[in-house]
């Protein structure tokens, strides 16, 4: 990894793998007594971390200075996906206020039947965090009463549970609306879009993998009539008494999906999907006007629909409830800057990394590391931005591409974090569907393959590609070799 002191300025004691350690352990002990002890947010334990960086660097013999524009370097390698962020607040408003995001869910809700529950279950949690970016939001209303369901039915909770997580994290890795599907590939360093695109032959594995797990573990469970699916019968009424449900609705998702499909560059094809909904929100949506759409982009909907789990599903969006994620982002990139521009990061990673000999072996050694940060400093946004920026340079140098580091922070530092009790999503997720980790873990499928199915294909050359973007498979070097002889071959 290279030093990233541009002012060519040395410090005046050399930097030593105890310096990163000790900087490293001020951020997780901030972190985990903040989140553990008091329940606090992240900010301020990662600021505290920022300032922990930022002794260790004065101690070194770094000016303050340096270290200022460190933190200001890393802001800046941050600005495009907080760009990104800020656009994704605007389209979720838009969508949910125009029906779109409502319309994807009523649809899904209808995919609910009783001799296949944990396949709907799965099917219906996957639609709505694709839709709404939030696998949190998904297991708060959808999952809470599904939970319901599969208790009238005779299905185990935990069961229900492993499959309502499943296809909420789904949602959460795949959807351009999450808050960690941005983070992940600003972190390595690529755009959305090609991070999503590079991230669907595995979870598409490993989604196929799960879904036939459940579809033939159902069998096990027959229904015994009497279920009350009052619950989604009530949330499925309450979305079309409050919202014109039309067809159309789901063409804007589908124009964000042909953007990715075409290569278009992340900022405008979301900007797209926004304006597609605008467009026909105005038309179908009874009510709906230009000031409307502007409210909603800033300060996201308000649902108000006399059910509050619909209320709570569909109260989101908008630039002022992306502000938590854009930042944590600045605040984690101001520690980042530290580590990279004083060296402190290239001790540490030169260690780990002769872990990893080759490209394979890499992309194990990442997702290991995002599973120790879900455990050690217990946030899910923190084991995809420390592991991010510690590997960035890392990746660079051995000639892969960015979106072979952002697959696999997504592939274990998002899904992984389910599975850690004392985890922020795993204690979230006990309180709102009052199953324990270590009960609904062994049937959190696809949470416990993802990770395992991303390294499996990392060393068939799947998931690994090289700095032209081309995966190290045959077909894909063989692809490269024939680009190279056209003389049209470009290094991303």
């Amino acid at each position: 990894m290279e030093n990233n002191n541009n002012s060519g300025q040395q410090p005046k004691r050399e930097v030593k793998i105890r310096h990163s350690l000790i900087t490293f352990a001020i951020l997780i002990a901030c972190m985990s007594y903040g989140i553990i002890k008091y329940d606090a947010g992240v900010h301020v334990s990662m600021f505290i971390g920022v300032c922990g960086a930022a002794c260790v660097a004065l101690y070194l013999g770094f000016k303050w200075d340096f270290i200022e524009e460190a933190m200001k370097k890393g802001i800046y390698n941050s600005l495009q996906a907080v760009m990104i962020l800020i656009i994704v607040g605007i389209l979720i408003g838009i969508w949910i206020v125009t029906g779109v995001v409502p319309a994807m869910i009523y649809y899904g809700l209808k995919l609910l039947t009783p001799r296949f529950f944990l396949v709907a279950a799965l099917l219906i949690c996957s639609i709505t965090s694709l839709a709404t970016g939030t696998s949190w939001g998904t297991m708060g209303t959808m999952g809470l009463a599904l939970v319901g369901v599969a208790m009238g039915l005779g299905i185990p909770t935990p069961v229900a549970a492993g499959a309502i997580i499943s296809g909420a994290y789904f949602g959460d890795k795949m959807s351009p609306l999450s808050d960690t599907t941005n983070l992940a590939p600003a972190m390595a360093g690529t755009d959305v879009f090609t991070h999503v695109k590079f991230m669907m032959k595995p979870t598409g594995v490993a989604y196929g993998i799960t879904f036939a797990f459940y579809l033939f573990y159902g069998f096990h469970f027959a229904a015994k009539g009497g279920a009350d699916l009052s619950g989604v019968e009530a949330m499925s009424s309450g979305i079309a008494e409050n919202f014109n449900i039309n067809p159309l609705l789901l063409l804007p998702p589908v124009v964000v999906i042909i953007a990715i499909a075409r290569k278009m560059p992340a900022i405008p094809g979301i900007t797209l999907g926004a304006i597609t909904a605008a467009v026909l929100g105005l038309i179908i949506q009874p009510g709906v006007d230009f000031g409307d759409l502007l409210t909603c982009g800033y300060d996201g909907f308000v649902a108000n629909t006399g059910d509050k789990a619909v209320d709570s599903l569909l109260t989101s969006g908008g630039i002022s409830n992306m502000l938590y994620s854009v930042s944590l982002t600045i605040i984690a990139m101001m520690f980042g800057g530290i580590m990279e521009a004083t060296g402190l990061l290239q001790v540490l990673v030169s260690r780990l990394v002769k872990l990893a000999k080759k490209p394979a072996s890499l992309v194990l050694t990442t997702e290991v590391t995002c599973l120790l940060s879900n455990i050690v400093m217990p946030e899910q946004y923190i084991s995809i931005v420390v592991p991010g920026r510690m590997y960035a340079d890392t990746y660079r140098e051995k000639g892969l591409h960015p979106k072979t580091l952002s697959n696999a922070l997504e592939s274990s530092g998002t899904v992984t974090s389910a599975l850690v009790p004392w985890n922020t999503c795993g204690a979230y997720i006990f309180s709102v569907l009052g199953v324990h980790t270590i009960s609904y873990m062994p049937y959190c499928t696809f949470n416990l393959i993802m990770p395992i199915v991303t390294v499996v294909m990392a060393y068939m050359g799947i998931t690994v590609a090289d700095k032209y973007g081309f995966s190290m498979t045959k077909k894909g070097q063989a692809k490269e070799a024939e680009l190279r002889e056209k003389g049209e071959l470009e290094e991303i």
